[in-house]
């Protein structure tokens, strides 16, 4: 069974930072594309930031050179580094991962960026 934990989120004034960890554990041999996504009171869940086993990234345009998703494949870990918040980055982050073709979920974390 695999599981997805993330942590690091909370609360942040607008301008400030959060890093937000993901953790694979379980039967893993191999982890392919790790993601993070968010999701807003009201609003679709939405693509955030993207990275290969290759460390190839992408990121929404919303977020490009403020967020930063690196990975720790010893670790079995994803990471998204938050700077320079905004209001509107506040949501509910989950982290995604393929895994032998699989999609797994982690159960979310709340950011939210006071004004």
């Amino acid at each position: 069974q695999v599981h997805l934990v993330e942590s690091g989120g909370g609360l942040v004034q607008a301008g400030g930072s959060l890093r937000l960890s993901c953790a694979a554990s379980g039967i893993i041999s191999r982890i392919n594309a790790m993601r993070w996504y968010r999701q807003a009171p009201g609003k679709q869940r939405e693509l955030v930031a993207g990275i290969t086993n290759g460390d190839s990234t992408n990121y929404a345009d919303s977020v490009k050179g403020r967020f930063t998703i690196s990975r720790d494949n010893a670790k079995n870990t994803v990471y998204l580094q938050m700077n320079s918040l905004k209001p509107e980055d506040t949501a509910v982050y989950y982290c995604y991962a393929n895994i032998r073709g699989q999609p797994y979920w982690g159960q979310g974390t709340q950011v939210t960026v006071s004004s």
